[in-house]
């Protein structure tokens, strides 16, 4: 069938288990337990699919990598790590690596991972001589996680990061599209220069053009002077546009103009200029707001080149202890605090609730856990009724969401997407504003979304806007 050659200087259980499935899938198995040894063996024998460890004791499986494609030019090659930091998988995929695994490796994932490497390597006659490999970045920032649908982030950022194509990042709010795009300006060409981040739906549709254009001087009441937008101040860098599906119509005609050729009036008349990336992020469903006028189809089509969808925190399992984990540490430190982790049930509450705020709403919850615990370990009684309840009863939001979603997949309801949000966001929005006390910036904020987008929302709902306390 073939051969395979792992690179690891630790490799008693994966040599162990790829004996067994070398037995059983007929290919051959080389072990090498440095980087000199696994180049020497490459270039004696090319194999068809090479396991490299990521971190050897004379050199990282990154610098390795580019060596050892000149002498295995059509190998297969997967990286393997204990590590969960999505900086290796960034830069890996980028670089053309076929796939990543995370110790420990079961011998079925393992099995079908390497069954896959020697099916491509059959398909590839050759291969392009792959770019240096750059240094990982510092993921201190909380792009965390080590579940399937994550790996599958970290490569759609390694896939995207080269190109200069639009991209656009899909997922409900709290997920970390900023993280996302960030780490994708790291991991690119136009990494030295500016990333330059703008919330459309943080800025009122009558500020929004001059932010993101400028404008001249005498332009309108107050304009004394010539103010660059941002698109020039992110000129030869990466602008990131968050929720764009919430900006006005009319500039998303003039956004499209920037991305066919780059330039762009300001307000007042003055012509300019930017060669800019765009990165563009939002919750909402674009393809159903072209369909029904609210989004330029144009625009949606030419931003949708790259997709990258984000998982809720719901369905990424046992990544809610690893962020947890991570947090605590980054908390410790911003909050002098000296919180060791979660006690048993805090964590059961944890895995129980479902986080419709995703991972934003988690931070919020540890910073005010571990405010109120000071030291020690997170108990029950520091956590929000909400995350209490979800360790046994449901929470509020979701009680008998299971139920509704059944009742309207039998009914054969079209709508389900829409229908099902409508039912949560009309028992969740209430909640948040009374826990704030109608305050709808503070509501804004514990579920990550602007406050003009709660706004809208609550009148998209019929619901009555909660006065919001009045200031001394």
């Amino acid at each position: 069938m073939g051969s395979l050659l792992l690179i690891d200087d630790e490799p008693t259980v994966l040599a162990a288990f790829l004996q067994t499935l070398a037995r059983r899938r007929g290919y051959s198995v080389r072990v090498a337990t440095s980087a000199a040894d696994g180049l020497d063996r490459a270039a004696e024998d090319p194999p068809d699919v090479v396991l490299l460890d990521l971190h050897l004791p004379d050199r990282t499986g990154l610098d390795l990598y580019a060596d050892l494609r000149r002498y295995a030019p059509r190998a297969a090659v997967v990286f393997v790590t204990a590590s969960g930091s999505p900086g290796p998988v960034i830069e890996a995929t980028k670089s053309g690596a076929f796939d990543y695994l995370f110790k420990p490796v079961t011998l079925d994932h393992l099995d079908r991972t390497v069954a896959a490497a020697f099916a491509t390597a059959r398909a590839t006659p050759s291969a392009a001589e792959p770019p240096e490999p750059t240094e990982p970045t510092d993921d201190r920032d909380g792009l965390v996680g080590r579940c399937p649908a994550m790996r599958d982030v970290y490569r759609a950022i390694g896939r995207a990061a080269p190109q200069e194509a639009a991209v656009l990042i899909l997922g409900e709010s709290g997920t970390g599209k900023e993280l996302v795009a960030r780490a994708m300006w790291q991991h690119s060409r136009r990494a030295g220069r500016p990333f330059v981040a703008l919330n459309c739906a943080a800025i009122p549709e009558a500020l929004l053009e001059s932010e993101l254009f400028g404008h001249e001087k005498g332009a309108f009441t107050g304009a004394d002077r010539r103010r660059a937008g941002k698109f020039e101040q992110a000129d030869g860098g990466t602008l990131f546009l968050d929720e764009i599906g919430d900006m006005p119509l009319s500039l998303q005609a003039k956004l499209l103009r920037v991305l066919q050729d780059g330039t762009f009036d300001r307000v007042g008349g003055g012509a300019a200029r930017a060669d800019v990336r765009v990165i563009a992020a939002t919750h909402q469903d674009l393809e159903r707001m072209a369909e029904a006028g609210r989004f330029r189809r144009d625009l949606y089509f030419r931003l949708n080149v790259l997709p990258v969808r984000l998982p809720p925190l719901r369905d990424r399992g046992d990544d809610i202890g690893l962020l947890v984990a991570h947090h605590v540490r980054r908390f410790n430190r911003e909050l002098d605090t000296a919180v060791s982790g979660l006690s048993p049930d805090a964590e059961s509450a944890f895995r129980a609730y479902p986080w419709p705020g995703n991972v934003r709403e988690l931070q919020s919850v540890l910073r005010q856990a571990m405010l109120a615990a000071g030291s020690g370990e997170l108990r029950l009684e520091h956590l929000p009724e909400c995350v209490r309840g979800g360790a046994g009863e449901a929470c509020p939001v979701f009680d008998g969401f299971r139920e509704f979603v059944a009742e309207r997949l039998a009914a054969g309801s079209a709508n389900v997407w829409d229908e099902d949000r409508a039912k949560v966001d009309a028992a969740l929005l209430p909640m948040v504003l009374t826990r704030t006390g109608g305050n709808q910036q503070q509501a804004a904020q514990i579920l990550g979304v602007a406050r003009q987008t709660l706004r809208t929302r609550l009148r998209e709902l019929g619901l009555a806007p909660t006065a919001e306390p009045r200031g001394p």
